[in-house]
């Protein structure tokens, strides 16, 4: 049994341990039952129907964090913590019903009940968390917990003292097709013809929605950028018309080494393998690919992410010099500062994917298969 969504960070490691599981069970002709529990309108339940894995709903309340708890007494909160019982019946009759070998729990408000349930119904029980701090979810669960496998020893002096002996470092799982790109599909699949092969190439991306944030600065800085470094900018839909307009008026020369576009697809392994330098979001999946590759990032933490957990992993990889965080504010100046050493020292970006490379577990998701499979039996 998995559960745990609401957004990719928590839906898209489980999915890939799921198609780990199956590969590992395959080479002894094994196959591999899953049923994942999720809510009905989250991305959970459109990923499972695309793999053909069944999925069952329960109902879940999120808490509305705030720095100040008196905020938090709002009628949304009393709403939904009204459904936690709910779910937490409906969970239980599920754990009960499919005695699952073990449950999969990867974070999210979901996670909670399907989790509390398979302890109260004595499955044994796997939390997996993303991010270098355990988010709520993983916090409540983590006590109750069979095995916690954790993306990053940063993680375990974090966990309470009565779960560090049931921890394991894994790393976050990454799709296995972010580590086959080649650079010269991407020239290919994305016609870029005026870049200068003497120059490196830089990637820009807010995920696929983009982050105007990222989008502002970088535009800001255009001519400086390009007269240094080719750029492929994803900038999602929201900012692709201003982005555009503003790239009307580039010289000619310039122009040419500017790749602009709302979305990358199925083409991403290869830009990746083409960037010499990201600039991006800190979220726990993109760090997690990022140090599977070794690749140099600038990193613009989201300042509203959950428990500030971007900054978080921001943070670690600037200490130990596998990145460039800007954590007390991005500005173009700060950004240009950050990027301009990274731009005319090949050495200087070599040293910097090593130590990414450090960071980075490209087999997570088959250490987590293994912890998965070790509680399961």
């Amino acid at each position: 049994m998995v559960t745990g969504g609401g957004t990719g960070g928590h839906t898209y490691p489980a999915l890939t341990t799921i198609r780990a599981l199956r590969t590992r069970l395959a080479t002894d002709a094994v196959a591999l039952e899953v049923v994942w529990v999720g809510t009905a309108a989250g991305l959970e339940a459109r990923v499972a129907a695309n793999e053909g894995i069944p999925f069952a709903a329960v109902a879940t309340g999120k808490i509305r964090r705030a720095q100040n708890p008196l905020r938090m007494l709002t009628r949304a909160n009393a709403k939904d913590m009204l459904r936690v019982p709910l779910g937490l019946a409906q969970a239980r009759a599920l754990v009960a019903e499919w005695r699952p070998d073990v449950v999969l729990a990867t974070g999210g408000y979901v996670a909670v009940p399907v989790g509390i349930a398979a302890a109260m119904c004595r499955r044994p029980l796997v939390v997996h968390e993303q991010t270098v701090r355990l988010g709520l979810a993983n916090r409540v669960l983590a006590r109750v917990a069979t095995r916690i496998a954790v993306s990053s020893e940063a993680s375990l002096p974090l966990l309470p003292s009565s779960a560090r002996a049931r921890a394991v470092v894994t790393g976050n799982p990454v799709r296995p097709e972010i580590l086959t790109g080649q650079p010269d599909r991407a020239v290919v699949a994305l016609g870029l013809r005026g870049f200068n092969q003497d120059l490196p190439t830089v990637y820009v991306t807010g995920g696929a929605q983009g982050a105007q944030q990222i989008n502002t600065l970088v535009r800001d800085l255009l001519p400086w950028l390009l007269e240094r470094a080719n750029l492929i900018h994803q900038c999602g839909p929201a900012n692709l018309t201003d982005l555009h307009e503003h790239a009307t008026r580039l010289p000619r020369e310039l122009a040419g080494r500017y790749h602009l576009t709302g979305f990358v697809g199925g083409e991403l392994p290869d830009v990746l393998a083409l960037a010499d330098i990201v600039i991006s979001r800190s979220g726990a999946g993109t760090i997690a690919e990022l140090t599977a590759l070794g690749k140099p990032a600038v990193l613009v933490p989201l300042a509203t992410s959950a428990g500030d957990e971007q900054r978080h992993n921001a943070r670690q990889l600037h200490v130990a010099g596998a990145a460039i965080a800007l954590l007390d504010g991005a500005t173009p100046s700060s950004l240009r500062d950050a990027l301009a050493p990274l731009l005319i020292d090949s050495q200087r970006r070599a040293e910097m994917a090593t130590r990414a490379r450090q960071h980075g577990r490209p087999d997570a998701a088959d250490r987590l298969a293994v912890v998965v499979l070790s509680a399961a039996s």
